[in-house]
């Protein structure tokens, strides 16, 4: 298992995808996307699920919560059966967020991965890309790394995704 976490247009899933590519044996990529994608339409614009506010701040419910719980067993359900997975995830909960996942990944082999980038670069992207609200990488650029433990950090204010991911299969084992 890889989780990989960071802020908005931070450059994440440019890694993963360069990930799968470099890496010798075949690796699914799930993410946050995924996950929120898959939620009811009712969900993503509700107080017990995902709100995405005008000034790029994200709140989320208990409804949200319990299903992002039961993704994280489902995730770590997969690996454990033989499955190699990258998991792409925006930490909004911080330390606590990674307790939720080391508590699914019991017993697995983690790599953790944080990546990082300017939040002016981050904003950048975030305008280029025309699908989040203004702000929020800003907002996330920094708060998704509080208290949360790695293997390895990347930034990629400055470093192409290839030469990240490169960095990160260097450490899968």
């Amino acid at each position: 298992m890889i989780v990989v976490n960071g802020g908005s247009s931070s450059g994440k899933s440019g890694i993963v995808r360069c990930l799968q590519a470099v890496l010798a044996e075949p690796w699914l990529a799930l993410g946050c996307d995924t996950f929120v994608d898959a939620l009811p339409a009712r969900m993503r614009a509700s107080d017990e699920g995902i709100v995405f506010e005008a000034d790029g701040g994200v709140s989320v419910g208990a409804e949200f919560r319990a299903l992002d719980t039961a993704w994280a067993q489902g995730v770590a359900a997969m690996a454990r059966a033989g499955a190699r997975i990258i998991v792409d995830d925006v930490f909004l909960g911080q330390a606590a967020s990674q307790r939720r996942w080391e508590e699914a990944l019991d017993g697995l082999d983690v790599l953790w991965v944080g990546v990082r980038c300017e939040s002016t670069v981050a904003a950048g992207r975030e305008v280029a890309r025309g699908d989040r609200p203004e702000g929020m990488a800003a907002q996330q650029a920094e708060a998704v790394h509080v208290g949360v433990r790695y293997d390895l950090e990347v930034d990629t204010t400055h470093t192409e995704s290839l030469v990240c991911a490169r960095a990160v299969a260097a450490r899968v084992s």
